[in-house]
């Protein structure tokens, strides 16, 4: 029985809603549903890896606001009935994956028969971020359990432990306000790439295949320079590796490239999905396309 995302979406904010991160996640739940030809109340968990959000606010958790504007199950569990269980998880660009991972453990032990994974990021707006670099797009994937072996494999997991100088994003009191700020070094596309690499040796090695025993590679983030380092580390044509469109998207990246490379490949197929963040931390999983 493997762990198998039935749809994909992939939204981008209107001029309107630009500063909207829970407005970007519904929307795009709610096309991810849609093209599934399934209900709100089929969602039984529903998880949010979305970070920069609305107003900079940290409670409450985005993925129960995004529950209850969906319509999935928002009221109390009724006798004999189900609820839907929400929360969110923070692991920035990786958090789709940390996601999928926390899923496919609900999935395989039957606890639950469908679970939706939603992430969207957007400039807090109204002066309360400086110089946001990530483009306000939402993703949203749909997952459910199958009888063969198709889905996702076991996530492995590389850290490189950096105080965080390769990247971090802080938020702190300028003129009585909270600013969000970034911060990134020079060396952020190799660093993450080295951790990235390692993951994914990790992921092949335990699964006793090389990287020439798969048809995609799926990698995020989408920047160029991080992207050419992977390739060299893997010892691919950067070609080989599928990003998302845009290079400025953040936790929606894994998934928009996952969505553009399903596109690509037939049923059976076997690709490796690859994600780095700040930390360092870098995750790695097999994932072969329902059939």
């Amino acid at each position: 029985m493997g762990t198998v995302i039935e749809q994909v979406a992939v939204g981008k904010s209107r001029w309107r809603h630009r500063h909207s991160a829970l407005h970007l996640a519904v929307s795009t739940a709610q096309d991810c549903l849609r093209m599934a030809g399934r209900e709100p109340h089929d969602v039984d968990l529903l998880i949010n890896a979305g970070i920069y959000r609305d107003r900079n606010l940290g409670e409450p958790a985005l993925a129960a606001l995004i529950q209850e504007d969906v319509g999935a199950n928002p009221e109390d569990p009724h006798t004999g009935t189900h609820g839907t269980f929400s929360f969110d998880v923070a692991n920035g660009a990786c958090g789709v994956l940390t996601a999928l991972q926390i899923v496919d453990g609900f999935l395989t032990s039957r606890t639950i028969d469908c679970a939706m994974v939603v992430a969207s990021d957007a400039d807090p707006g109204h002066g309360m971020s400086e110089h946001f670099p990530f483009s306000p797009t939402g993703a949203a994937l749909l997952c459910s359990r199958t009888g063969d072996d198709d889905g996702i494999e076991q996530v492995h997991w590389a850290r490189i432990p950096d105080g965080g100088e390769t990247f971090s994003a802080t938020v702190g009191l300028v003129d009585y306000k909270n600013i969000l700020r970034f911060r990134h070094s020079t060396a952020r596309d190799d660093r993450f790439a080295a951790a990235a690499a390692d993951a994914a040796a990790r992921c092949l090695r335990a699964s006793e295949r090389t990287i020439a025993d798969v048809d995609a590679i799926v990698a995020a983030p989408a920047w160029p320079g991080y992207r050419a380092a992977l390739a060299d580390m893997l010892g691919v044509p950067a070609q080989r590796i599928v990003v998302a469109d845009d290079d400025a998207m953040h936790t929606a990246s894994l998934a928009a490239a996952l969505d553009r490379a399903t596109h690509e490949l037939d049923g059976g197929s076997l690709a490796i999905l690859i994600a780095a963040g700040a930390g360092i931390t870098a995750g790695a999983a097999l994932y072969r396309i329902p059939r």
